[in-house]
């Protein structure tokens, strides 16, 4: 099973400029925010990012999240049909009565639009940073954040982050897969007791991760790490005509969904 997202392909959105890439996640965050209506999220950032996902391939990470993504939209939405009680009932949904009271749901067109809205937001959020994932290395996260004057040790602690979290998945998939063929089985018994089955795993993938981190932070003391506030790379990434349009274009779509917050076109529309 594969633990990291990149998808190592030859699509130019592969060989932008790290920094590019890291502004264009930047920008992909910044334009869902400032819109609620599900129109504007879905035209045409989401058309963007359905092309992108069409082009670089990356279709086999969103499959393996699929159902993080159908949770996610649905329960948002239900969510907010619950708790934004505004606008014109469509009808009403009694859930019990309490005493002299009647504890109800109203149900509006403008609860549907803004829960709808609220969880295509969350779904476009993890999807851009699927996208990210999985057209850019983590070197060049690294080198991108650098080249955007992120501190040094402030851009290596972010993308270690990235390579440790996959591993201490493979280290936990790898003990229980070691525990099953011992003849332990994690599925017996309710949804408690499997739970519970688990709780053995996290002593020897957290004494892994104790091993790891000191390891690691003897290589990183050979290697001279901080012993200069300019460290070098091997690999240099030069500046492309690709990702000067690029920018432009990012520039323009964050100042478009501004613009789209700014004038109201971005709303839910009138709370009545």
């Amino acid at each position: 099973m594969p633990i990291y997202l990149y998808i190592d392909r030859g699509t130019f959105v592969h060989r932008l400029h790290p920094t590019v890439k890291v502004f264009s996640l930047f920008v992909m965050f910044w334009s869902v925010y400032w819109v609620d209506n599900p129109i504007a999220l879905l035209v045409p950032i989401g058309l963007i990012m359905l092309w992108i996902a069409q082009l670089t391939d990356s279709w086999p990470n969103f499959y393996r999240l699929r159902w993080l993504f159908v949770i996610l939209i649905f329960t948002t939405t239900l969510m907010w049909m619950v708790f934004y009680q505004r606008g014109t009932p469509i009808f009403t949904l009694t859930l019990f009565h309490w005493r002299a009271h009647t504890v109800a749901i109203k149900v509006t067109r403008l609860s549907i639009k803004f829960g709808l809205g609220r969880g295509i937001k969350l779904a476009e959020l993890l999807a851009a940073s699927v996208l990210f994932l999985s057209t850019t290395k983590i070197e060049e996260f690294t080198y991108g954040l650098q080249r955007m004057r992120v501190p040094y040790r402030v851009s290596f602690a972010i993308s270690l982050s990235f390579r440790l979290v996959p591993l201490f998945i493979d280290s936990a998939v790898t003990i229980v897969d070691a525990q099953r063929l011992r003849g332990y089985d994690f599925n017996e018994g309710g949804p408690l007791e499997r739970v519970r089955r688990y709780v053995p795993v996290v002593i020897p993938v957290f004494m892994g991760a104790l091993r790891k981190a000191n390891n690691m932070a003897m290589a990183l003391e050979a290697r001279g790490f901080g012993f200069s506030h300019e460290p070098t790379t091997f690999i240099e990434y030069p500046v492309t005509p690709a990702d000067i349009l690029a920018f432009a274009f990012l520039i323009g779509l964050g100042t478009l969904y501004f613009m789209l917050y700014w004038t109201g076109l971005g709303g839910i529309g009138p709370l009545k």
